[in-house]
């Protein structure tokens, strides 16, 4: 804001005058320590906007003196946001297993000590140790796909939105997808199977109502144009009542019999059953390949609890032909995301899927978590302006996954003799390490399943810190 001299009156000018110069503030211990800490330029940028705003300050009126402390601390605390990580670890707080926006999956300690060792060296990525010459990248990933899945290739993209439109683009660009009206589904991100099949090339032909498709409508659509039957996991919703679905048999052998190409996306991409943990309804990769289906996609990140990734799996010949699409190039992954999910699905083969962090917070039983909830109720009422008790809950696994099923759990109810849910809420999401939990019933409710174990100490630390 520019003032002529008559707008400002004598008080004012001196006030102003007292403001120091960038250099005599840098020159000061504290901001010179700041400097060796988080750089000189930081600092400066810092100093240069803080004395803008005691200028403004000033002129407008609303300040009467002029604290060079007041001041070397505004400039630090600018200085060490600007110079912190905007991306941070959470507590998960919140029993929601693959929380999309807390970044889904966590990574087992294998896949980042994997991860670290590649991408802190130099790697043999496209490169064949044994012939001494040049190799694929996704060589790494087939390998181990292609042994876990039981499929003939695989290929990794950045994710399974990228594998759905790479498989349909390749095999049906410019021709006929037939897909049931049923599974024309929109997930997170607006991401919608009509609009990825028309960006695609291919043309969508709907058969079926929203709650019933037979295989007959599937079959009265094919025609000379027809490339592929496409068939898509209703991975977030669920149509309950009068409904009816053609068996995966019956799908795979029509494509069959009509020499078609079936695709069928699994989206959460599940490689174990978790029926035994009260999720049902939730097709593995393997039965899909085992009933004869030529692609399969689904999300590296979810149910398989790894990076961020879409994997295409199935048959050799149509997973040749999408490969030598020129978009799989721009749509590939790097070595930090093929070292992750090389070290994830190693567990899988090792028969270790309990290190997996995903897996093993869905099969968490109940009674585990009400025995974790009910030691931190006890060390949080010893706080007299805390209240804290342990009740049943439900937790989710979320990313568009196993909808309307939940997993029991114990929650932790926490309230504050001075600040509402609410608050508490807004206070911890707001600490050094926040924490993410959900408010029901002007309570504060923690669950305990999406919290790593040694992650108790630091919740109860973050609960202690609120006055």
């Amino acid at each position: 804001m520019v003032h002529s001299e008559g707008d400002i009156g004598p008080a004012t000018t001196v006030l102003l005058r007292q403001i120091p110069a960038v250099n005599e503030l840098l020159s000061r211990s504290a901001l010179r320590d700041l400097q060796a800490r988080v750089g000189r330029r930081l600092v400066v940028e810092s100093a240069r906007r803080a004395l803008q705003r005691l200028r403004d300050r000033i002129v407008e009126g609303s300040l009467s003196s002029v604290s060079l402390a007041a001041l070397e601390q505004e400039i630090a605390i600018e200085a060490k946001a600007a110079a912190s990580f905007s991306l941070k670890a959470v507590i998960n707080a919140s029993g929601v297993v693959l929380h999309t926006n807390l970044g889904r999956a966590p990574l087992a300690r294998e896949a980042l000590e994997h991860l670290a060792q590649v991408s802190t060296s130099y790697s043999n990525l496209e490169y064949d140790l044994a012939l001494g010459a040049r190799g694929k990248r996704d060589a790494h990933t087939d390998r181990l796909l292609g042994r876990l899945l039981g499929a003939e290739k695989a290929l990794v993209v950045n994710n399974n939105a990228a594998a759905v439109f790479l498989a349909l683009n390749t095999l049906a660009e410019g021709a006929e997808i037939v897909v049931s009206r049923g599974e024309l589904i929109e997930i997170g991100g607006s991401f919608r199977i009509p609009d990825v099949c028309a960006k695609s090339g291919a043309i969508l032909r709907e058969v079926g109502t929203t709650n019933r498709t037979r295989i007959g409508d599937y079959a009265a659509a094919i025609n000379e144009r027809t490339r592929v039957l496409l068939r898509v996991h209703p991975s977030n919703f669920r149509i309950l009542g009068f409904t009816e679905r053609p068996s995966l048999e019956e799908f795979v052998d029509l494509a069959q019999r009509h020499n078609l190409i079936s695709v069928e996306d699994l989206g959460s991409g599940c490689l174990v059953d978790l029926s035994p943990h009260g999720i049902r309804d939730e097709p593995t990769a393997s039965a899909s390949l085992n009933a004869g289906v030529d692609v399969i996609t689904f999300s590296g990140d979810k149910l398989l609890g790894g990076p961020q990734a879409g994997i295409l799996a199935g048959k050799r010949e149509p997973l040749e032909r999408i490969r030598k699409n020129p978009l799989f190039r721009a749509l590939r992954v790097d070595k930090l995301t093929i070292a992750a999910l090389e070290a994830t699905i190693s567990l899988y083969l090792q028969g270790k899927p309990q290190a997996i962090p995903a897996l093993r917070m869905i099969q968490l039983s109940r009674e585990a978590i009400h025995q974790r909830a009910t030691c931190l109720a006890e060390r949080l009422s010893t706080h007299p302006q805390f209240s804290a008790r342990v009740q049943d809950g439900d937790s989710v696994i979320g990313g568009g996954s196993t909808p309307a099923q939940s997993l029991p759990t114990a929650l932790l109810a926490v309230t504050h003799s001075r600040h509402s849910a609410q608050e508490l809420e807004r206070l911890l999401r707001q600490n050094p390490l926040p924490v993410i939990a959900r408010v029901e019933q002007d309570a504060l409710l923690l669950d305990l399943r999406t919290v790593f174990e040694e992650q108790d100490e630091d919740l109860l630390r973050a609960l202690e810190r609120i006055e």
